[in-house]
């Protein structure tokens, strides 16, 4: 039991986090500004972005199960699912920066290179991200280190997506054109990102008692994810969450350039969000040792919904209580982004108590095959809407867009972290249950 509940060193968090860190270089700047990227630079109409969207992140989604079952079986002196890192790190890199290119193509040729690229990537993006994921329950089978190591991870990734967030527009800006300046940016951060990926896979090492299970068929890693009933609300705390975070962040650009009047606050309204949310990570473990870690997502949504009704509420023409809702819902959002990572380690335990089989990968990919389609109805969401009410790119907006653009940043993240709630309530896995199971695996394995 000592041996597998590991305490691990504050350098050792900080490494693992790094990898959070340079994962969402690729992250932010996809969610950020991607949508805007193809609207108002690349030239698509926002009904075709919504099906590029959608698309790309179905195909995405559909290849997670067989990344994750690739990765279960991959072994190698490194592990498995380190290698990944290194692995999967130049195509990622570059895959980004044709996902911020420009072509002079025409209207069909944009599109067709929209889809091919944002596919691409999604699927390069899955083979680091979901095998980063998995390295958490083979780092540590701790309740408690669980949530820190968590926490340290979503503050290297928050750190990731403000940099991103509040650097992106003004650095575009020192460029000839967007167009130019977009593709020129995605070089800088894929250069970056790449550097931290390999930092992390040499500051992180898999335990050897767990992360080398029997070679299992794939029949029998599926029948540990589908009989693993904790997963599914951990499901739908990742799925809401997520869609949660996208919808305000796609919207928020929008929102700042034609409900504020104010293109200028773009990095501004990062750079209020991101700090809060990254100060709001610091409470988060005592959250979960106070109310448990479904109950740290409730809290967080509660707050989440407090501030989307008051930024609804809040005329345009008060930018400051505008600012200070969003930072209210920024700090609602951070219980319930560590809090997913946290419960989905514990859940690969209990699929292995209950099944006798250890499939971490295989768990993870059906996570990521929910987020991936959250992230599409988000996504596609966000750009549908626009066009449904008339969006066109550079000129003033109707009223009805200008409602569609403040609900999907207010009230639209409000009835998403209510179905969070309902879910949470359902969670089995508490604090004393979860040690009992991991008990009960290390009998098995020492009798």
């Amino acid at each position: 039991m000592a041996s597998e509940a590991i305490r691990l060193s504050m350098g050792q968090r900080l490494g693992y986090g790094v990898g959070d860190l340079g994962i969402n270089f690729y992250f932010g700047l996809a969610t950020a500004y991607l949508l805007y990227f193809y609207t108002d630079v690349l030239g698509i109409s926002a009904a075709f972005a919504a099906s590029v969207f959608l698309v790309a992140r179905v195909v995405d989604a559909a290849a997670d199960p067989f990344m994750g079952a690739i990765a279960d079986r991959t072994r190698t002196s490194a592990g498995r699912f380190r290698p990944w890192l290194l692995w999967g790190a130049a195509p990622l890199a570059v895959l980004t920066v044709m996902l911020f290119s420009a072509p002079a193509l025409d209207a069909q040729g944009k599109l067709i290179w929209a889809y091919a690229t944002y596919i691409a990537f999604g699927i390069a993006y899955t083979a680091v991200a979901l095998p980063y994921a998995a390295l958490t329950p083979l780092l540590t089978r701790d309740h408690e280190e669980r949530t820190v190591l968590s926490t340290v991870r979503m503050g290297c990734a928050f750190v990731g997506f403000y940099i991103i967030s509040v650097a992106t527009d003004p650095l575009v800006r020192t460029f000839a054109t967007p167009a130019a300046g977009y593709q020129a940016v995605a070089v800088i951060y894929a250069v970056i990102a790449t550097s931290l990926l390999v930092i992390c896979y040499l500051s992180t090492r898999e335990q050897a008692q767990f992360s080398s299970p029997a070679r299992v068929p794939l029949r029998d890693s599926l029948r540990a994810v589908l009989s693993n009933r904790p997963l599914i609300v951990v499901i739908l705390v990742f799925m809401c969450g997520l869609m949660s975070f996208n919808v305000r962040t796609a919207a928020a650009i929008y929102y700042c350039k034609y409900n504020l009047n104010r293109p200028d606050l773009i990095a501004t309204y990062f750079a209020w969000t991101m700090p809060v949310m990254i100060a709001g990570l610091l409470g988060v473990p005592w959250l979960a040792r106070r109310f448990g870690k479904a109950g740290a997502v409730i809290v967080g949504a509660l707050v989440t919904i407090a501030g989307g009704v008051g930024l609804f509420f809040t005329p345009a023409h008060s930018v400051n209580t505008a600012l200070f809702f969003c930072c209210v819902m920024a700090l609602g959002g951070a219980p319930v982004a560590v809090m997913g990572w946290s419960m989905t380690a514990d859940t690969v335990d209990y699929a292995e108590w209950r099944t006798g089989i250890r499939a971490d990968a295989q768990i993870y990919s059906v996570a990521s095959f929910f987020q991936q389609l959250a992230a599409a109805f988000a996504g596609a969401g966000v750009a549908g809407l626009l066009a449904w009410f008339g969006y066109v790119a550079n000129v003033d907006q109707s009223p009805d867009s200008l409602l569609a653009i403040l609900v999907m940043m207010s009230l639209a993240p409000c009835a998403i972290m209510v179905v969070v709630i309902i879910a949470c309530l359902f969670y089995p896995l508490s604090a004393a249950r979860h040690r009992e199971i991991v008990q009960a695996l290390s009998a098995r394995r020492h009798p």
